[in-house]
């Protein structure tokens, strides 16, 4: 069984995956206490099951979690119906005004900027981090947009969200713990402070739209905390991952160059090959059978997204990174009623970023080994050097 800690295995999980795979389709992983499921029929089933849940469970104890506790007892991530439907509806009513239409010209506008400056920083110093002036500005400078918020209070943000997401890996420190609470109490804060502006003078934003809801104070907190760091998150590590995954295998680079109509099937080859999100939780509410694995009510299992993505009975030549894939049937943005409502704004994105660079450095080339982020569930980089 593979151990999350091994920086080995956080280099590139995928043989354990693969191994693990020809033994069967779900296995009790006694480190992180709960089964895995690793083919694609296996996670399909787990995201798809009525008899698996997103069963939010308080961090204990409450009085040093208030604000964690508060974002995800409110969110749509960690409810189920009929409380989850209620608030799909009313986020995805809100999406559907037009924002992500809307925000499509900027976000092209922002992608061709930041690669301009990403060339100067090359030129400049030979080498610069793609993370630091693409990856991780384009996703905040959209969300920022899409709340209404100042651009300039992105990079904070960023901070509160890295923070906050650390508490979903395994066997994260006491003072990373208590980071992430900080973290949240400010960002609760910050919010609230925002809606309240927004109820006084409305604005072109889903917050406005959110106040004119059903949703409550807290939900509406909890939805706008969610959106930044779902949208970031997944935003930032499919395109360090996926670049890093191009810039290596030099010929689908080149192909993009030469085919910009791969563009779109490209986004989502990224998102399947080397997956963002590697494992999501559910947990049983009744006894509930995935491929023959007994899960007992009460008990959790996850749906590890890598494995499923680099499944042989599912996609051809799985370990091969092919650009023109169709069909792809990955499941990075999820499955079922817990599909990311996020996902056209996330595509919108990755593809706006992948054409600006193609445009503006078709000499694109990694400047040396990008070191990784030292967790598993949330795959990603810590750095991104580049040359051209």
């Amino acid at each position: 069984m593979f151990d999350p800690r091994d920086p080995t295995f956080l280099d590139d999980p995928y043989p354990a995956f693969a191994a693990l795979r020809e033994r069967g389709e779900v296995h009790f992983h006694e480190g992180l206490g709960l089964a895995v499921a690793v083919s694609h029929a296996a996670s399909s089933a787990v995201l798809r099951h009525r008899g698996l849940g997103r069963i939010w469970q308080d961090a204990q104890p409450l009085e040093r979690f208030a604000s964690f506790n508060l974002l995800h007892r409110n969110s749509l991530l960690e409810n189920e119906p009929p409380a989850h439907t209620r608030l799909r509806r009313l986020i995805a009513g809100a999406f559907g005004r037009g924002h992500v239409q809307r925000l499509r010209p900027m976000v092209a506008t922002l992608a061709t900027r930041m690669v301009d400056d990403l060339a100067a920083a090359i030129a400049a110093d030979g080498s610069a981090d793609l993370l630091e002036h693409l990856a991780q500005p384009l996703p905040v400078a959209v969300i920022a947009e899409l709340l209404g918020v100042p651009a300039t209070d992105g990079p904070r943000m960023v901070q509160l969200s890295n923070a906050i997401v650390k508490m979903y890996e395994y066997d994260l420190p006491s003072e990373g713990q208590d980071a992430a609470e900080r973290a949240s109490a400010e960002f609760v804060s910050y919010v609230r402070s925002v809606a309240a502006a927004r109820a006084e003078a409305p604005g072109d934003d889903i917050i406005s739209d959110l106040l004119r809801s059903e949703l409550t104070p807290d939900e509406l907190v909890a939805t706008a905390v969610l959106l930044l760091m779902a949208g970031h998150e997944a935003t930032v590590n499919v395109l360090g991952n996926g670049i890093t995954a191009l810039l290596t295998h030099r010929d689908q680079w080149e192909r993009l160059l030469a085919s910009p109509s791969l563009l779109d099937s490209c986004v989502e080859e990224l998102i399947r090959f080397d997956a963002p999100l590697q494992l999501f939780e559910r947990t049983a509410t009744e006894d509930v059978s995935i491929c023959g694995y007994v899960v007992p009510r009460g008990e959790k299992i996850g749906a590890l997204l890598g494995a499923a993505a680099r499944d042989p009975k599912v996609f051809d030549e799985p370990d091969r990174l092919d650009i023109g894939r169709t069909p792809n049937a990955h499941l990075g943005f999820g499955l079922g009623i817990h599909y990311c409502v996020g996902a056209p704004l996330a595509r919108v994105e990755i593809a706006a970023a992948l054409s600006a660079l193609a445009e503006k450095l078709p000499g694109l080339r990694l400047a040396g080994t990008p070191p990784r982020r030292p967790e598993f569930v949330i795959r990603g980089l810590r750095e991104l050097r580049v040359t051209a």
